[in-house]
């Protein structure tokens, strides 16, 4: 039984296997034009080793990933991709991991850098660490010099149209979903998180007024058990909260910083006991937020 538009979209329809593009027409929120791989061919992922960056070999989530043509990436069974490095993913790509278990797990997470109209679903991420960096393919023909990455589940850094939906995510490094560097038009839906401390970022500095253009939907998640904070925790832009289920966090929810605006609506909030964790407040350390403090956990985080 669908609960929530997004799922009524696709997932009652029994042809949705055989159809699986119609799901790019079922994005919601400031990531609603979002199509992904749409106008791509169909590319199946076979192998899931990563032991190759630099030249990563066609049949791997890596190969497809970094092709600069559309795509709509699926997975041929079951898998455990543990990534040797960050994995890059290129614009106009979807990662649909409908009718497979697949995990990106005990390695390096998915970033989508500078790139525009990306779709990722129904994966389950977890144990993501940081990488030292390297020589990492960048495109089907280009690899460059990467710096460290933190360990963040999905990093999304100067992006737009970026849909993330039907995740299941624990226990990653740093951030489980940062969207930072003026990235714009992105939805968070659908998805289950718990087991963390700094959940969601959404712009990574009180320096960087340029982050107002963000535009963040956060909807239909189920913040579960074990997350500390940061769910989300915002800056500068418009971050609409809705209908999310929030299970005892252990600092704080929804917090913000920078005079974003938050518009949260219809969420569910299941308190901690700790009565520190129940504050609804602004700071007094900085200029009035236009936050809508609508629910318990809202705070001025740090």
């Amino acid at each position: 039984m669908a609960t929530n538009p997004i799922d009524r979209c696709w997932r009652c329809r029994q042809d949705w296997a055989t159809d699986r593009q119609r799901m790019a027409r079922c994005a919601k929120g400031f990531g609603r034009e979002t199509t992904g791989g749409l106008k791509g061919k169909i590319y199946i992922v076979t192998d899931a080793n990563d032991d190759d960056f630099t030249n990563p070999r066609p049949g791997t989530l890596r190969w497809g990933a970094v092709q600069t043509e559309p795509l709509w990436i699926i997975f041929a069974r079951d898998m455990v991709i543990n990534a040797s490095q960050e994995i890059i993913i290129q614009s106009d790509k979807t990662i649909d991991g409908r009718g497979a278990q697949v995990h990106v797990a005990n390695g390096g997470g998915l970033t989508i850098q500078h790139q525009n109209n990306v779709i990722i679903n129904n994966l389950h991420v977890h144990g993501i660490v940081h990488t030292d960096g390297g020589n990492v393919s960048m495109t089907a023909t280009h690899s460059t010099i990467r710096t460290r990455a933190d360990g963040d589940g999905v990093s999304i850094f100067n992006a737009t149209k970026v849909w993330v939906d039907h995740l299941s995510m624990d226990n990653c490094e740093d951030g489980m979903i940062d969207v930072v560097a003026m990235s714009t038009a992105v939805t968070v839906s659908n998805t289950h998180l718990a087991h963390h401390n700094d959940v969601m970022l959404f712009g990574a500095s009180d320096h960087k007024p340029e982050d107002k253009v963000m535009q963040v939907t956060v909807a239909f998640n189920h913040f579960g058990r074990g997350l500390v904070q940061r769910m989300p925790r915002c800056r500068y832009g418009f971050f609409h909260v809705v209908n999310n289920d929030y299970t005892n966090w252990l600092m704080y929810a929804i917090g913000g910083s920078s005079a974003p605006t938050i518009l949260s609506q219809g969420n569910r909030y299941r308190a901690p006991p700790n009565m520190a964790a129940k504050e609804v407040r602004p700071s007094a350390s900085t200029r009035p937020s236009r936050s809508g403090r609508t629910g318990c956990g809202y705070r001025k985080a740090t």
